[in-house]
């Protein structure tokens, strides 16, 4: 199945006690580039999230972002140090008999003493937790792939066509070959019965001349080539293989190779034409190319 690099994902796993949204979005990238954006409660959850991507995304550049509300009435618990509270009134003690002070020490006093009284933040269930980050990490991931896939069909359809189009300028030029070469014949023969006048003409020597020029002119292992490489383009963007962005990005860097020769060895003007149309394709198919995970 073929899928675009740019593709957009959300979803949201709710309920009583948290709320988890996930965000996401992709642009084209070389690899597979995750940033994940989350609050710092979440983070040891990191590399799990990248394993899940792993497992549906293989290329682009993924921006992740990722909500987390806790809807808990107490999300923090109170903590009362007693063996700090009980240090606190032998050393008052000390004081009273050292100084011979009144100890007036109440609770109210001694409970703002530092560390006496402190508030905690209460431990979230890691398993809870991870269940629902990783509902609304499902969904998104399943919204994505699917604007990928869609995007992805859009590709292939487009692509298909424009190769479609190259064949035709191949056929083309194989036809206009043997034209080429039966043109240069006759401007040949012309110019050797201008320059020889009533002289007899050596056919002999003209055949010779044509094969020359036929040999250096000669494009049909190119053509050959080009044609099994854009077929075989076809075909990979038929078959059910997934991630085959680099290997259509390969076939189209030897399709160029084809062109550039062909156009190289053109001393037609028609052909040259064609070879330079031939080249704007295969440059729009390598464009498009880079869109395909």
């Amino acid at each position: 199945m073929i899928k675009s690099m740019t593709g957009f994902g959300r979803c949201e796993s709710a309920d009583e006690r948290r709320k988890f949204t996930v965000e996401m979005k992709g642009v084209n990238h070389r690899y597979l580039d995750a940033n994940i954006r989350m609050p710092k409660k979440l983070n040891f959850f990191e590399s799990a999230i990248r394993s899940l991507l792993k497992e549906s995304v293989h290329r682009g550049k993924v921006d992740i972002f990722i909500t987390y509300e806790d809807f808990s009435e107490s999300q923090v618990s109170l903590k009362y140090n007693e063996t700090l509270a009980a240090e606190y009134l032998e050393k008052f003690k000390q004081m009273e008999e050292k100084f011979s002070l009144e100890n007036d020490i109440r609770v109210s006093t001694l409970s703002r003493y530092p560390e006496v009284l402190t508030m905690e933040e209460k431990m979230d269930d890691e398993e809870e937790l991870w269940k629902g980050l990783k509902k609304a990490l499902d969904g998104a991931i399943a919204q994505f792939v699917q604007t990928r896939t869609v995007e992805g069909e859009n590709l292939k359809q487009d692509l298909i066509g424009k190769l479609d189009g190259m064949l035709v300028l191949v056929g083309q030029i194989e036809e206009r070959a043997p034209q080429i070469i039966a043109e240069y014949r006759e401007k040949l023969e012309g110019k050797v019965k201008e320059l020889l006048e009533d002289t007899k003409i050596d056919e002999g020597r003209i055949a010779a001349e044509i094969v020359i020029f036929a040999d250096k002119i000669c494009t049909d292992e190119e053509v050959v080539r080009l044609r099994s490489h854009v077929e075989h383009m076809k075909a990979t963007l038929q078959s059910d293989d997934s991630g085959i962005g680099r290997k259509l990005d390969f076939i189209a860097q030897e399709m160029n190779r084809e062109a550039n020769t062909i156009l190289s060895k053109a001393n037609d003007l028609e052909t040259s034409n064609i070879g330079i149309e031939l080249k704007t394709e295969i440059e729009k198919v390598r464009e498009q190319i880079q869109n395909i995970e």
